[in-house]
């Protein structure tokens, strides 16, 4: 992915902010599937299916439907006529989606560059750039968010969601075992620490406690 946003500069929904570093940039994309949306507010057949892909990304990355939001990233690639209907759009979509700036000439690449022909079209692709769907609009339609599970298997993801869930479990088991340990040093060693304070009357840290 970093190859095909390389020196190009991302508008994010959430803020109306520019993501244009290099860290920005991977810190919004890396390890996730990524749509490019192709379509316009003011196309009719774009306004039907709008709803639609609003929905399926909601489902899918907003904590009202999910406890972590899937590794989905949202990229609108305006087809609008003018700077004012781009951000009218934008306005009524999820403030986690990203957007090529209005007239940018990276607007203008994407679509030869991925064979673009009608509105709306969504290209699914994975986080190297290579294309899982040239347009995924229909299977979204008829399948919903069950569908990213294939895209999320096809892009090979590194499955964050788990890693997190195994590092929480991991504290909580540590958390829980280390006063029940801790006590159990004091009760094996209790000469250890009266033999220090009374020789010295200093204090004797273990693990950071006194």
């Amino acid at each position: 992915m970093a190859a095909l946003f390389t020196g190009k500069v991302l508008v994010a929904n959430r803020e109306r902010d520019e993501l244009e570093t290099e860290r920005e940039l991977c810190r919004a994309l890396e390890n996730k599937v990524l749509l490019l949306y192709f379509g316009s507010g003011q196309c009719p057949r774009c306004r039907r299916f709008a709803p639609l892909l609003k929905d399926f990304f909601l489902r899918l990355t907003d904590e009202f439907y999910v406890e972590r939001a899937s590794q989905l990233v949202l990229v609108y690639v305006s087809r609008d006529e003018t700077e004012e209907q781009q951000s009218a759009f934008l306005r009524s979509m999820p403030a986690r989606w990203l957007a090529v700036p209005f007239g940018d000439a990276f607007g203008r690449y994407l679509p030869l560059r991925f064979s673009v022909s009608e509105m709306p079209t969504v290209v699914v692709l994975k986080p190297n750039g290579e294309v899982i769907v040239g347009n995924a609009v229909e299977e979204i339609r008829s399948m919903g968010p069950a569908c990213f599970r294939n895209w999320q298997e096809a892009a090979e993801l590194v499955d964050r969601n788990f890693l997190l869930a195994e590092d929480s479990d991991r504290q909580s088991r540590r958390s829980i075992t280390d006063p029940i340990r801790r006590l159990k040093y004091k009760l094996r060693n209790p000469k250890v620490l009266s033999g220090d304070r009374s020789a010295g009357g200093g204090k004797l840290c273990t693990d950071g406690h006194e």
